[in-house]
């Protein structure tokens, strides 16, 4: 079979090319304008080309060579589609999801027809694959690791050359070269109370016009499944992308809307400018306009609740509760120092509200208590409870250990809320995280002996009260040994902590692929921040540490406890 290691080579020239032209840069002369700060290019994103059939292949190269261009969506595929049949280029959908594995060496690619052979008219092709995720149509990620198989039929075209007939829909991409080809963005919708966006994973290929992926995934789409629940959508079914293009300018972004939008209340056009212009961003768009059949559609936006900040580390040591930066003096948190330091019972884990006004903190007896300036309130004293976690709406969950089903919302008054539904297939739960925006929990529990990254959908009812968690989990990841930590990074990203075989710092996208890093060693606890750089570890001698590129700085000394912040 021949190697198509080739393929990729005129991706590399492409960019040799383009440091080469660097040596002809001027050095004299008079400066000359360049792109505004924040304006692109007109040239469209860099793309891997792949190479076309050549002329002999047999069956088992010709499948090896549509596989490998997968790398390159310009045109619809159409470097792929020139390994198929004239006839089957019309019916093939390569938009209909992406099968993601190990590496294109690892693949196992067998013929029923040798490529000597030149009797034969038609052959099978069967490919396996170590496949470690997917992308489904919607752009929806699945990291479910799975054997792939699938069968190939070919057949032999009048110029005596081998083209394949039938294929199954959707490409296949290595997990090094699918994040050069796709690109991850986060659609944005309200959660049920209308004050939080709630991100939705998705993955689009690199082109030159993803504004209008994006726009058309958000405003005709439905949210992922697992999410669905959870959050609302201020686009109603009957509201559509006019226009085959979302035209951007300047970083504008020019909508064109069917005429139902014109039915549409000043609050709904607001909350559906808001919604897009914030799944836009990504895309380097910083303000939408709608239009319909090319009026400008008067819309506001509405104000949201983002309090995702980094004031500061939170730390307990053995003077005061409070914050600081770059090793600085603690400074007291207002109200909350002050009744801290009249706790006399060791604390084991302080879970700090966006406001700093409340504060879900757990003793190393187990109990759990709601903090105010001023007030101590108990809240939880079942026995085997794991660290509680504090969400926007001011509730505090808690769950044992031993019973993942036996989970509880408290509010600070004490009302206890059980949640339905939470992790009926789990044997046991070490650690739980509300998100910032109250619509979704990650957990690490534990099912027949495997450990889990799962995130739910949080379900509320009157006054935000948690009701139940989603039907549908969404698997995160797999984690092998014990964990010391979760928090979340930012608002679409989850960290753990784990120990074996060695201290080891996981990211995983939610909704997307993870990295791993070295970790300090002795860590034992952690706290979430805003972007990855806002990470802190804490050591188990009591030393707080930050990552800086691919190394662990100290931050705090002499620390008893690490606070982390809801949502976080």
């Amino acid at each position: 079979m021949r190697a198509h290691s080739g393929i990729r080579l005129a991706a590399v020239a492409a960019a040799a090319l383009l440091l080469a032209g660097c040596a002809g840069l001027p050095t004299t002369g008079a400066p000359q304008p360049g792109l505004a700060i924040g304006d692109d290019a007109e040239a469209p994103p860099f793309t891997l080309t792949a190479e076309k059939p050549r002329a002999g292949d047999g069956p088992e190269e010709i499948v090896a060579g549509f596989l490998e261009a997968s790398m390159t969506p310009v045109g619809d595929w159409e470097i792929a589609q020139e390994y198929l049949t004239e006839d089957f280029k019309s019916t093939w959908k390569p938009d209909m999801g992406v099968a993601i594995d190990t590496s294109v060496e690892s693949r196992r690619i067998a013929s029923t027809v040798q490529a000597d052979d030149e009797e034969a008219t038609s052959a099978e092709v069967r490919v396996e694959l170590d496949q470690i995720a997917s992308v489904d149509a919607d752009g929806a990620y699945s990291a479910l690791p799975a054997p792939g198989k699938s069968t190939y039929r070919l057949t032999r075209t009048e110029g005596g050359e081998w083209r394949i007939a039938d294929a199954p829909d959707g490409i296949v991409l290595d997990t090094d070269t699918f994040g050069q080809v796709y690109q991850k963005y986060a659609l944005k919708y309200f959660d049920t109370s209308w004050s939080h966006l709630v991100p939705d994973v998705r993955w689009f290929p690199r082109r030159a016009a993803m504004a209008t992926s994006i726009s058309r995934a958000l405003i005709s789409g439905q949210p992922s499944g697992w999410l669905a629940p959870a959050v609302r959508s201020a686009f109603t079914e009957d509201v559509s992308l006019a226009g085959d293009a979302v035209v951007v300018e300047a970083s504008v972004a020019s909508v064109s809307l069917s005429r139902a939008a014109l039915t549409a209340s000043p609050t709904v056009l607001a909350r559906m400018r808001t919604q897009l212009e914030a799944s836009l961003v990504e895309a380097g768009v910083s303000e939408v306009r709608f239009t319909v059949d090319g009026a400008l559609l008067d819309a506001d936006t509405v104000p949201v609740d983002d309090t995702i900040v980094d004031p500061g580390v939170l730390v307990l040591n053995g003077e005061m509760f409070g914050t600081t930066t770059s090793g600085s003096a603690l400074t007291p948190v207002d109200g909350l120092t002050d009744q801290f330091d009249r706790i006399a019972d060791p604390i084991r884990s302080l879970d700090i509200s966006a406001t700093a006004t409340l504060a879900a903190m757990q003793l190393r007896d187990g109990r759990v208590f709601a903090v105010t300036a001023g007030d101590s309130v108990g809240l939880d004293e079942r026995s085997g409870l794991i660290e509680p976690s504090l969400d926007p709406f001011g509730f505090t969950w808690t769950v044992p250990s031993d019973h993942p089903d036996r989970l509880k919302a408290v509010s600070a008054q004490v009302e206890q809320h059980d949640i339905a539904r939470a992790w009926p297939s789990a044997d046991s739960i070490s650690h739980l995280r509300v998100s910032a925006d109250g619509a979704r929990v990650a957990a690490v529990v534990t099912t027949g002996g495997q450990r889990r990254v799962v995130v739910f959908a949080v379900l509320r009812g009157e006054d935000s009260k948690p009701t139940e968690l989603g039907e549908i989990p969404l698997e995160v990841g797999h984690v092998n040994g014990p964990v010391q930590g979760l928090a979340w990074i930012g608002s679409d990203a989850l960290a753990v902590l784990s120990g074996t075989p060695e201290p080891t710092l996981t990211t995983y996208a939610v909704g997307g692929p993870s990295s791993s890093s070295p970790a300090p060693d002795g860590s034992v606890a952690i706290a979430g921040a805003r972007t990855p750089t806002g990470l802190r570890v804490l050591t188990a001698d009591g030393t707080v540490y930050a990552q800086r590129g691919s190394s662990w700085q100290i931050a705090v000394q002499d620390v008893l406890v690490l606070g982390t912040r809801a949502g976080y």
